[in-house]
């Protein structure tokens, strides 16, 4: 049974999700108070950064991750891997934070506005 639920919670954080803009606000908001929690440093985006990751998002749903990198390019390339390889999804990024959701669906602590 556990298998079972472990593989049907994948298909769905698998599954693409878009966030209508006023979801987006609401998490803005969400995270406005938040500090950044995962930092990518200069050895960028590794499998133990990426294992922290995990963890972390699965705990709080809307995390910060700030990227520690001299030009936009490189900052944007390591927030598409980071989203590629764990299905978040990027809500907002400012300068060198970026803001990123994704839903926990078997302790969901955020409740998203329906529209």
């Amino acid at each position: 049974m556990d298998i079972l639920r472990f593989r049907i919670c994948r298909l769905l954080q698998s599954a693409a999700m878009n966030l209508s803009e006023s979801q987006k606000k609401y998490l803005r908001g969400l995270g406005h108070q938040l500090k950044p929690v995962v930092t990518v440093g200069d050895a960028g985006v590794s499998d133990a950064l990426l294992k922290e990751f995990e963890s972390t998002i699965a705990h709080h749903e809307l995390i910060k991750v700030r990227i520690r990198a001299g030009d936009r390019e490189t900052r944007d390339a390591a927030i598409q891997e980071i989203t590629d390889k764990t299905k978040a999804l990027l809500v907002t990024r400012i300068g060198n934070v970026a803001l990123m959701y994704r839903r926990n669906h078997e302790k969901q602590s955020i409740s998203l506005p329906r529209t």
